[in-house]
């Protein structure tokens, strides 16, 4: 508890993923620092669209999220990768997880932050939305 700065031992039996990942380090020696959790439940939303037909990256995506949602993203996943048989357009979609470090969020703010990653990935991105 000392080394990490933890401060409960409760902790330490946690199977919470959040807390689990602080501690993969490359090698032993490396210096760790415990983040504390949030304690609020999250909010979960889905965005899915289809790719444009040039060259779209993942993490274009991923930093356009983290930008407009700020520390209010815990994490952004790609859930589902789809190819149209027909007309061979590609869609994803991504799960986003939203959660405030210190008081719950509501489904109004959040839903206000989740339209304007849509907005934006739809003008900076050139996806075609499916929301």
């Amino acid at each position: 508890m000392i080394l990490y700065d933890i401060p409960d031992i409760r902790l330490f039996w946690s199977e919470d993923e959040r807390f689990l990942k602080q501690f993969i380090g490359p090698h032993i020696w490396q210096k760790i620092k415990f983040q504390p959790l949030s304690r609020y439940p999250p909010l979960i939303n889905d965005i899915s669209f289809w790719l444009p037909s040039e060259t779209y990256s993942e993490n274009d995506f991923y930093d356009l999220v983290r930008t407009i949602g700020g520390d209010l993203i815990e994490k952004v996943v790609l859930l589902d990768e789809f190819a149209h048989p027909k007309t061979k357009k590609v869609s994803h979609c991504y799960r986003i997880i939203y959660r405030h470090p210190e008081r719950t969020l509501t489904q109004d703010e959040v839903h206000r932050i989740h339209q304007a990653i849509e907005e934006s990935a739809v003008r900076e991105l050139g996806v075609e939305g499916r929301f």
